[in-house]
């Protein structure tokens, strides 16, 4: 496959009240079809049955295209896009574990222990441990998927799919290869497959990968641009669907611009010169910080808040300028704790006098 799997330039998608895409200077709005921590497994632990909780995941997509019609009713002229919002598998645990990842097996190799000693990375020679976490993570996806996509009326609905805060490398192997099996299974059981715009967005605590080698390092953003690129991997060489776009959610503002600049040396050292120009979808969060043992937050100083806006819309227009034939456009917004006034000061700035 010689570059994204779906051309994304009549689909700037929204994950938030408001995004811009620099590369065209069009304005859309949207709203997420939330099924970030949604899963069949979820329900289940919380009492309800796989039809409540099937039921209840196509509703969301509903109600945002219900949503979706009345706005446009109401506001003639706008474009409004709808984004499925799915998480990763470590936002069903408990505690949540998207920002670390210790996903308990087969999903990986140990879950979440109050103890100095964890780790969420195989052995280098525990390779049947690593695959079979792979398998089990893709197979998540997957169940996850075919609830919408089983449905051809709520799949219709859905612009793009967005999967979202994913902490560990090889989940999104995971999800590459549920893209694929996506595909197959609606195929076999008579279905059309309706390919969407996808995109990969990682979570970078720190400015780093949370997923560590046995060595203690971080994986690196080259491990993150190449799992997610890479038109095959070593497993069976099958060749697997590249994304429309790369992400980076709810990481704090201060990283953000050094991991455009890692990302974009990343994806120029891939050996697919002029075929690979993504979408860069960056959506940091307001720079609170969650205390997952608390679930309580500690909020950024007001200067951080007041430069949110500004230091995100510069950040793009750098990559826009820097970067040029790198990205095909790109896609902006706030994660958690951002809020509608952040959001509409970064519309201002990126549509000024609109």
């Amino acid at each position: 496959m010689s570059g994204p799997q779906h051309d994304m330039s009549d689909f700037p998608p929204n994950v938030n009240e408001w995004y811009g895409s620099l590369s065209n200077i069009t304005r859309y709005s949207g709203w997420r079809a939330r099924n970030y921590q949604a899963a069949v497994t979820t329900f289940k632990k919380a009492g309800y049955s796989k039809i409540v909780a099937t039921d209840t995941m196509v509703k969301s997509v509903h109600l945002a295209n219900e949503a979706r019609e009345t706005f446009v009713h109401e506001n003639p002229g706008q474009d409004v896009k709808i984004a499925l919002s799915l998480g990763p598998f470590g936002a069903t645990l408990s505690p949540p574990q998207e920002f670390a990842g210790y996903y308990p097996p087969p999903y990986g190799p140990m879950g979440y222990l109050q103890s100095d000693d964890m780790y969420n990375s195989f052995r280098t020679d525990d390779t049947e441990g690593e695959e079979k976490s792979i398998e089990a993570l893709a197979r998540f996806h997957l169940e996850r998927l075919l609830v919408f996509a089983r449905d051809p009326e709520t799949w219709g609905m859905i612009d793009i799919v967005a999967f979202e805060t994913v902490p560990l490398v090889r989940e999104a192997f995971a999800i590459r290869k549920a893209m694929v099996d996506l595909k197959n299974t609606l195929t076999a059981e008579g279905i059309e497959f309706v390919q969407k715009p996808w995109w990969i967005s990682f979570v970078l605590p720190g400015g780093q990968s949370p997923q560590k080698t046995n060595e203690g390092q971080c994986k690196t953003v080259l491990d993150i641009v190449y799992t997610t690129f890479s038109a095959r991997m070593a497993s069976g060489d099958r060749e697997l669907p590249r994304p429309s776009g790369i992400g980076i959610n709810c990481t704090a503002p201060e990283f953000i611009s050094g991991l455009v600049d890692e990302y974009a040396h990343a994806i120029k050292s891939l050996d697919t010169p002029g075929c690979l120009r993504p979408w860069l979808i960056i959506y940091p969060d307001a720079g609170d910080v969650y205390d997952i043992l608390t679930r309580s937050w500690l909020v950024a100083s007001k200067d951080a808040k007041h430069s949110w806006a500004v230091d995100l819309k510069n950040v793009v227009h750098a990559a826009q300028t820097e970067q040029y034939g790198v990205w095909s456009g790109f896609v902006v917004g706030g994660c958690c704790r951002t809020g509608p006034d952040l959001i509409q000061r970064l519309k201002e700035l990126v549509f000024p006098g609109d």
